[in-house]
């Protein structure tokens, strides 16, 4: 896909914006705290429902404003022209897409393919399972025709087994729900584990650019339950008399997790807390390489205050990957990044100062 315009209203400082794009490198630029990041904040709204620094109600929508706005037009790989629009107000939300209502979230994000990197990407790699699961399970929604259904089944019957946990002794009342999960939740493991097996490759050519001193990086997949020659529904048979003491389901792909592990980095030996970010934006652009593999296509590349994330080598090395590909990529910063005008790359500038932003070529 490639963005032609966004058009954002009362997104924090950004009272009204309109911004051009072009196919390559659109640079935005400003002083910290001018909107930049609103920029990126508003294509990420429209990709995911939600923003990378919270909720919308917890400060996005400018102060003095009901609801925010974000509307999008842009081409698919047939050339075909899309518009979709979000207005949010925190509470309640309306999209519309070709004209069209929407009824969730999910069909406004299935449109538009976005990855981020942004200052807390690092929590990809340092922070808890669910930025891991939530990374992993995006390229699964856009890759895997099945997967929301699937998700959808298992969340379900997640929640009606965790209610009967806490209500009722009786064994008979839990069967037909963890039979549920139990299908469902296989299928979401084989795809979650055939997906990482994939995009580990990816990884590893992603991290030899940025992370050469550590060796081959590769993702290990951890399904969720134990014991790995046991089926989940024999699992969530076996861990019943202790769900019932949690009052939750312990077992299962909820559970999930995966980890990136270095060839020349002893198990036991951390990240350093630039070998974290690098490892974090190896796994985003992977994540963007494996997309465009399988779609065809490449999603929008969003790259948050990148000046102030890497150091000019890997500011460098970013760009030159990017120009090797047909990406088209947002990237904000309180200065342009080393080697931007260098790369081989269509280029559009924008600055932005207390929210106003300006073309500047």
């Amino acid at each position: 896909m490639r963005l032609i315009q966004l058009s954002i209203a009362h997104l924090r400082c950004v009272s009204e914006a309109s911004l051009q794009l072009r196919p390559g490198l659109n640079l935005i630029t400003g002083a910290n705290g001018a909107g930049k990041t609103s920029i990126i904040e508003a294509v990420h709204l429209l990709a995911y429902g939600r923003s990378f620094r919270g909720r919308v109600r917890d400060g996005l929508i400018q102060q003095g404003y009901d609801a925010l706005r974000v509307v999008a037009h842009w081409q698919d790989r047939e050339l075909r022209e899309h518009r979709a629009g979000l207005e949010h107000s925190g509470r309640a939300w309306s999209a519309r897409a070709d004209g069209e209502p929407l009824q969730t979230l999910s069909d406004l994000a299935a449109r538009i393919a976005v990855v981020t990197f942004e200052p807390g990407s690092h929590e990809l790699i340092s922070g808890g399972s669910e930025h891991r699961r939530r990374f992993l399970d995006w390229a699964l929604f856009h890759v895997e025709p099945t997967f929301l259904e699937q998700w959808r089944r298992y969340a379900r019957a997640l929640r009606q087994r965790n209610a009967l946990l806490k209500q009722s002794d009786n064994d008979d009342l839990l069967a037909p729900w963890e039979h549920e999960l139990h299908t469902s939740g296989e299928a979401i493991t084989a795809q979650r584990a055939a997906y990482l097996a994939r995009w580990s490759a990816r990884l590893a050519q992603a991290a030899e650019e940025f992370l050469p001193e550590l060796g081959t990086a590769q993702a290990a997949f951890v399904q969720g339950w134990r014991h790995e020659g046991m089926a989940l529904g024999e699992a969530l048979v076996a861990s019943r008399s202790r769900d019932r003491v949690l009052g939750y389901t312990s077992v299962g792909p909820h559970r999930a997790d995966w980890r990136v592990a270095f060839a020349s980095l002893p198990g036991r030996e951390a990240l350093s807390r630039g070998q974290t970010k690098l490892t974090a934006l190896a796994c985003v652009l992977a994540q963007a390489r494996e997309f465009a593999a399988i779609r065809d296509e490449w999603p929008l590349v969003c790259l948050d205050d990148l000046s102030s994330e890497l150091d000019r080598t890997h500011q460098q090395r970013v760009l030159l990957q990017l120009s090797q590909s047909s990406a088209q990529v947002l990237l904000t910063g309180t200065e342009a990044p080393a080697g931007w005008d260098s790369a081989n790359l269509p280029v559009a500038r924008f600055h932005v100062e207390q929210g106003d932003v300006r073309a500047l070529l």
